[in-house]
């Protein structure tokens, strides 16, 4: 079998290479350029310490080496889209969105297309039944990633490995040091892929600028501060607001007239409830055999947790009513409602969380 294995330096990548090769596989190890070093401004998200640990594991192994530059790709199919989200005052999803578009999207366009599978060092699995696949969480239910692969094809998923699916964290780690990858003690990736040293803050004002407003108290009305942008912030927001007296949490935003209100809690009457309305639905498998037009028992999230919340989930013309059966905090239009099925074992898809309060 022909397969593509993307390495992009950390360590979860990495050792899908020596599990691959103990499975008789000779992949070829693929470094996809995405960090915007010739866009000017991005000097301080080199990618050169990423290729040297992904070539040396090409040479450890035997194993063909090509690096594929998405720049360009990248720029128009997911940053333009984090841009465009943040000055709509929503809360994007970059790395939801670079799965989709570039890992799995311009990647196959660009290069993936000669090969029969890809190989990636996601937690999640690939759980085929009656002759159709289907996306299956991870073993390791604190770093399962399916949340971030809620949005791709059938097809994508059709093509994609996850070597590690049924590893621990910790046994990645210790399988990385037994065979001295440079990866073994690399910490995790912490924020947007694409912004590397740069802080996300810098990033947005960079490219949307300054434009100081009110800071409020829901409940009060009584002014505690200013803000340099609604941009900068999202619902549930706890940290970087300057504010004494806390903890303080951002509960709703006013885009017009650029106002962000805070409370000690949640705003009971919209960003805190139990009904939540997903635009742009996408199922991962074509064809679901559940009639969601009378509602189904689900499991979802609506952030990358290990925990699933019991809900139903209801079509109502084009849009998808996730009803919770509990009250759920930091709803945040512009990230995704993910939903599993009753089991939380494989994923269904996704929606986009609506700024609408009541279902039209």
């Amino acid at each position: 079998m022909n397969i593509a294995a993307l390495v992009s330096g950390g360590v979860d990548s990495s050792v899908t290479v020596p599990v691959l090769k103990e499975q008789g596989y000779d992949p070829v190890i693929v470094y996809i350029r995405i960090a915007m070093e010739d866009v000017p401004g991005f000097i301080d998200c080199p990618s050169e310490e990423d290729i040297e640990i992904a070539s040396y594991i090409a040479k450890k192994y035997g194993c063909r080496f090509e690096i594929v530059d998405l720049q360009q790709e990248y720029w128009e199919r997911v940053v333009d889209y984090t841009i465009t989200t943040v000055k709509k005052g929503l809360t994007p999803n970059p790395d939801v969105m670079c799965n989709r578009m570039i890992k799995f999207g311009s990647f196959e366009e660009k290069f993936g297309k000669d090969f029969d599978k890809i190989s990636t060092g996601h937690y999640a699995s690939v759980i085929e039944k009656n002759g159709q696949y289907y996306l299956g969480t991870a073993k390791d239910k604190r770093k399962d990633q399916t949340y971030f692969l809620s949005r791709i094809t059938y097809d994508q998923l059709s093509k994609v490995m996850f070597p590690i699916w049924d590893f621990q964290k910790g046994e990645v780690r210790k399988l990385a040091e037994e065979l001295k990858l440079p990866s073994a003690k690399r910490p995790d990736s912490q924020g947007i892929c694409f912004l590397g040293k740069i802080n996300y803050n810098d990033f947005i004002r960079k490219y949307v600028g300054d434009k100081e407003g009110y800071i409020i108290e829901l409940e009060t009305g009584r002014k505690l501060g200013r803000h340099k942008g609604y941009w900068f912030h999202t619902i549930g927001q706890r940290k970087g607001l300057g504010l004494s007296q806390g903890p303080w949490f951002v509960v709703r935003k006013n885009i017009e007239e650029n106002i962000i209100y805070v409370s000690h809690g949640y705003d009971p009457m919209s960003q805190y409830g139990d009904e939540i309305v997903l635009d742009d639905f996408l199922f991962i498998n074509e064809t679901p055999d559940r009639d969601y037009s009378t509602g189904q028992a689900v499991k979802f999230k609506i952030r990358h947790t290990p925990e699933f919340t019991k809900g139903t989930l209801t079509k109502n013309k084009d849009q998808y009513i996730l009803k919770s059966a509990e009250k759920i905090a930091g709803i945040a239009p512009g990230q995704f409602g993910v939903i599993y099925d009753e089991q939380g074992r494989i994923c269904l898809g996704s929606g986009i969380i609506s700024e609408e309060k009541e279902i039209i």
